[in-house]
């Protein structure tokens, strides 16, 4: 009985939560080893669809690098970074396309699926819901950053009740293009800025942002972070994921959270209890 009753005082914990954000969008990027390993991904699919079954509206943006590393070496094609980014020549657009709209978007909505859920995948080329120009074509190629998004075509897709699923290649305006490889962390951001959502967060290989001493910063301001980037506290890969949570808040995002996707079920963590697991980012 005892078991049952400490069941039933964590529903009620969550209560207060679920009825704040009930109604609210809410973006995932979902990436790192969360979406390799296959029972973390299993826990993932759960959250969203236990977030989208309370009344909450999810949002999944999704990455793929790893998978397209490994595919381009499959096929001895050379890949690039430059400043953290990938070089996307005209050839590895291609692979690229392939496996964030092919593979790892409908693996994402068949886990989703397979849990009851409406998921459905699209990328930024479908109805031009995200059109973008080139970053510097000479040095990253066709890598883009985005110069519209039309929010309509993914809340069309909410308002009839699907878990709208999107991997970040986005369209070009000029006709005859390929279309762009976009950054994930920030095609995350932006699109929460489009749809006017109440949170975005992202799942990283990290428990969140870290101190000089390593330990976990529980809620950064955006003087923090600035004196944390002069600092070199806040460095390396943490600087874009950083960047993207200031652009979603800058943009009217209420909160932006940095998780760890390595635990399992940490969505759910972050949103519906007080102490949360990862850093909050805030105006």
């Amino acid at each position: 009985m005892q078991k049952k009753m400490q069941v039933v005082q964590t529903l009620l914990d969550t209560l207060p939560f679920i009825k704040k954000f009930a109604g609210q969008t809410i973006v995932i990027k979902f990436g790192g080893a969360a979406q390799v390993n296959p029972q973390l991904k299993e826990k993932f699919a759960q959250d969203i669809v236990l977030m989208h079954l309370v009344g909450i509206r999810p949002v999944v943006v999704h990455g793929g690098g790893p998978k397209i590393t490994q595919l381009l070496s499959d096929l001895n094609i050379a890949t690039e970074f430059v400043e953290g980014q990938r070089v996307t020549t005209k050839e590895a657009m291609r692979i690229v396309e392939m496996v964030l709209s092919g593979e790892v978007n409908k693996e994402i909505v068949s886990a989703l699926n397979d849990h009851g859920a409406k998921a459905i995948g699209i990328s930024g080329k479908d109805g031009c819901f995200i059109q973008a120009r080139a970053k510097d074509r000479s040095k990253w190629g066709y890598t883009g950053v985005i110069e519209e998004i039309h929010a309509e075509v993914v809340q069309n897709l909410m308002n009839e009740d699907f878990i709208p699923v999107i991997a970040p290649i986005a369209a070009s305006k000029d006709p005859g293009e390929p279309g762009f490889n976009i950054n994930a962390d920030l095609a995350a951001s932006k699109v929460a800025v489009a749809l006017k959502a109440s949170k975005v967060v992202f799942l990283t290989d990290t428990p969140g942002v870290l101190d000089g001493e390593g330990k976990l910063i529980g809620t950064l301001g955006t003087e923090k972070i600035a004196l944390l980037k002069n600092e070199e506290v806040i460095s390396g890969g943490m600087v874009p994921k950083v960047d993207a949570c200031l652009e979603a808040i800058n943009g009217g995002v209420g909160k932006a959270h940095i998780i760890d996707g390595r635990i399992e079920h940490s969505i759910l963590l972050e949103i519906f209890t007080s102490e949360g697991i990862g850093t909050q980012i805030v105006h």
